[in-house]
């Protein structure tokens, strides 16, 4: 079976050897005798699929050339669409379908791009597994035993299932990289800002960021391409010139210095992942690539302080869901303030009340400046930390995971384990920085996936960095057996 991706796809559309309508309706064909094992979508919008493939057949065939028209993708189910159920993966919002489109979904549907369906994900974003979801948890491709990741793990599993050729995630402290990682794709999560977060259903405001997950870096920088940009009715829109990143990857790669932060490789570090970074430096060395040492001091208190600026954020954003206005209300209750906390205590799942509890004592009267105000100040320290190490390198490599994809269940009632599954990922979040992660290895067939990060809107070089090595590795090319029966 040849592996698609949208590059590929793009030349067959143009060449007539393929179109959208024939591409779509066996990529629907598939989620049907796949996603009962995988379980990567919450809702298939069929119709609506063949009919924007229709569409793009017939743009294409009046000589319209866009990479991106006619290309099939699954959208996070926390991205609003207009007319279509979008849940976050929460029985509070289990019949919700929004009014309106989020400004990404917008833009692909200016591109002629086919919506195939909405994916699985941990309740409201909160998880590193997508196993927080009241629809079930999605398993991966690699072994349907293990989780692929979360919380946007339903993206990354359609994608390295071959159950589509491009998705959209959300990144809040790693929710894009962790399950690219975790799945074998490439995940980029951009500068905060770079991409609308209108219509993004909020877990924490100032660490959101939408963006793409792929089979490559090339495919990365085309969907990019199409959802980056400013938009004047997200007020941390940041107004700056898109580049053509997938033009700008192609070209060559210059002399570079790739950060190294010893104090990173923790002792709990998979010995495979740590293996597998370090032969991933030598490809980058071959690269042109000069490895340095460098010092992120404030980088231990990374973990520490994300789960309190999270949770607060967090506490604030879901105060919206009482059951008043839509989503689930609790029908047995005779006044309000019961109706509100029923309707709250029945919709939302466990790590949601967890974190919005966690959040609402971070912020009330008298732990304000001990718990929420310090983590900022930390936030402040670990950006200028990176701010400091950028002075003397243009990347920064680490791992995306500190272990393999870990069993469902595994991890379930052990917190603590569950949120270091992030430890390497929720700094850039506090930091604002682009990062993406390269799948970079495999161990008992389980993918490994390294993490460059890269400074403030330098997307274009970041996404270069991964292509090239990509273009001297094949770790992206393999694809797990349950995709190619």
């Amino acid at each position: 079976m040849e592996i698609l991706t949208a590059q590929r796809l793009h030349k067959k559309f143009i060449n007539k050897e393929l179109s959208s309508f024939e591409i779509t309706k066996f990529l629907l064909e598939r989620i049907k005798k796949l996603d009962s094992k995988i379980k990567a979508f919450i809702s298939v919008v069929e119709k609506e699929a063949l009919d924007a493939a229709q569409r793009a057949d017939q743009k294409i065939s009046q000589g319209e050339i866009n990479p991106l028209l006619g290309m099939p993708i699954l959208i996070k189910d926390n991205i609003s669409t207009k007319g279509i159920l979008t849940t976050c993966a929460s029985l509070i919002l289990q019949n919700f379908i929004p009014p309106y489109d989020a400004e990404v979904i917008s833009r692909i549907k200016n591109r002629g791009m086919v919506i195939l369906g909405k994916s699985n994900l941990d309740e409201f974003a909160m998880g590193s597994s997508t196993e927080n979801s009241a629809f079930g948890p999605t398993h991966n491709p690699w072994d349907l035993t293990r989780v692929p990741g979360g919380s946007s793990g339903g993206s990354a599993a359609g994608v390295a299932a071959l159950e589509t050729i491009l998705a959209l995630g959300s990144d809040t402290g790693g929710s894009i990289r962790q399950p690219a990682a975790f799945c074998g794709v490439t995940g980029l999560k951009p500068t905060y800002g770079l991409v609308s977060r209108y219509g993004l259903i909020a877990f924490a405001s100032s660490l959101d960021q939408i963006g793409p997950i792929a089979r490559d870096a090339f495919d990365c920088a085309l969907l990019l391409e199409a959802i980056a940009g400013w938009d004047s009715k997200d007020s941390t829109s940041c107004n700056l010139k898109i580049p053509n990143y997938s033009k700008i990857i192609q070209e060559p790669l210059e002399k570079f210095k790739i950060g190294i932060a010893e104090n990173l490789f923790l002792e709990k570090l998979d010995k495979n992942i740590k293996l597998a970074i370090e032969d991933s430096l030598s490809t980058f060395k071959k690269l042109g690539g000069e490895i340095i040492s460098i010092n992120l001091p404030h980088i231990d208190y990374a973990l520490a302080s994300y789960y309190i600026i999270a949770p607060s954020e967090a506490s604030s954003n879901l105060a919206r869901y009482d059951g008043a206005r839509y989503g689930y209300r609790n029908k047995e209750a005779l006044e309000i303030n019961t109706m509100f906390s029923k309707t709250r205590s029945g919709g939302f799942g466990k790590e949601v009340k967890r974190i919005i509890m966690i959040g609402t004592y971070a912020l009330r009267a008298g732990y304000y400046e001990a718990y929420y105000l310090k983590a900022q100040k930390v936030r402040t320290l670990i950006k200028k930390d990176f701010e400091d190490a950028f002075r003397e390198c243009d990347l920064i490599l680490t791992p995306a995971t500190p272990t393999l994809p870990f069993k469902i269940k595994e991890n379930i009632t052990d917190i603590w384990a569950m949120y270091l599954s992030d430890i390497y990922t929720v700094s850039i979040n506090l930091a604002g920085l682009p990062a993406i992660a390269i799948p970079c290895g495999f161990k008992d067939n389980l993918p490994i996936g390294a993490q460059l990060i890269g400074k403030p809107f330098c997307e274009d070089f970041l996404l270069k960095a991964a292509h090239h090595f990509q273009k001297n590795t094949d770790f992206h090319q393999k694809t797990p057996e349950i995709a190619l029966g």
